[in-house]
């Protein structure tokens, strides 16, 4: 069977493209330059195509042929400045890819969305699932309501008959090789040893392998136009600092920095990117950090045998291939 893969260049792209290999799968990569530099020396020699999801041209032929879309491709950014660029990849980009599936005629469309399309818990008390109502809009997080507006477009398109589809909403992955993303860099310092403090909130760690598992389970089996949370053990950012500096052998931040003193310094931070400096830390990570990202997998447990592993065995395969990289020297 023939697939396509957009962000296959990325931590979870190379994790897909290698599985689906290795399961019999004719992959095509669709990455913007042949061998991109931030593939890993071990990546899957799949096909590589030339192309981007803002320009329809290139997603027209790449789609050639393909019965399942695998979309991964999409842009992380919590600045101000960065609004424009998540319009434009995530929505925009998005919808590219709609309409080149209904030209194409594929099969199905897998949307990789995020569980920041779901929401986040103010308290911590009860984790969230498929059904919860949104209730982050008057944050305005800028990297949230993007990819809900490009997963409401997918949801549209399914309820209107024009494509079939599923959506993925994962936690935070981690496992071998996340360390390369651009929005880990806060654990990597952890795990030096060198960050500091912790923040009130909470977050869900899911292994990478069970997030592709459960990928290529929900392009066979997955219900058309159906959301699916894949989620794993719900922990406070102070188990996860303490987990992640135990695998690294390091003393875990110990200053716990309160509410108030975020939300400040989110606040100075936006000051500063209004006026083109970098702030001391990302304004709308900031606000982020202190919700609760808690979530439950009931649904993808039972739809697609989704059955994640404990937190602290991600985390510690992370770590170690931070450790074989160098990176903790």
């Amino acid at each position: 069977m023939k697939v396509l893969v957009t962000g296959a260049s990325g931590f979870v792209g190379q994790w897909l493209c290698r599985d689906l290999i290795k399961r019999g799968f004719e992959v095509r990569a669709l990455v913007r330059e042949l061998r991109p530099a931030g593939l890993n020396h071990d990546a899957p020699a799949g096909d590589f195509v030339i192309g981007d999801i803002l320009e329809p041209s290139t997603l027209k032929s790449a789609l050639k042929g393909i019965e399942i879309v695998f979309h991964l491709a999409g842009f992380i950014g919590y600045k101000k400045s960065d609004r424009a660029k998540l319009e434009q990849v995530n929505v925009n980009g998005t919808a590219n890819v709609i309409s080149a599936c209904k030209v194409s005629g594929c099969r199905r469309l897998v949307h990789f969305s995020s569980v920041a399309t779901v929401g986040a818990s103010f308290n911590g008390h009860e984790p969230l699932n498929e059904n919860s109502p949104y209730n982050l809009a008057d944050l305005n997080l800028g990297y949230f309501e993007t990819k809900r507006r490009a997963e409401n477009l997918v949801i549209a398109a399914c309820r209107s008959g024009e494509i079939d589809a599923v959506i993925l909403n994962p936690s935070n992955i981690y496992g071998p090789g996340d360390a390369q993303k651009g929005s880990r860099s806060t654990q990597l310092e952890v795990a030096r040893g060198k960050f500091p403090f912790y923040t009130s909130g909470g977050v869900s760690i899911v292994h990478i392998e069970d997030v592709v598992a459960a990928t290529i389970r929900a392009s066979e089996v997955g219900k058309n136009g159906e959301r699916y949370i894949l989620s794993g053990e719900n922990i406070a950012i102070k188990k996860l600092f303490q987990m992640i500096a135990e695998a690294a052998g390091v003393k875990p931040p110990g200053m716990y920095l309160p509410n108030l003193a975020v939300l400040l310094l989110a606040n100075l931070s936006e000051v500063f990117e209004s006026i083109g400096r970098k702030g001391l830390v990302s304004s709308e990570s900031a606000r982020a950090s202190i919700l609760y990202h808690w979530f439950d997998h009931a649904k993808a447990t039972k739809e697609l045998n989704f059955h994640p592993r404990p937190a602290r065995e991600a985390i510690n395969e992370s770590v170690e291939w931070m450790r074989n990289q160098g990176l903790l020297n």
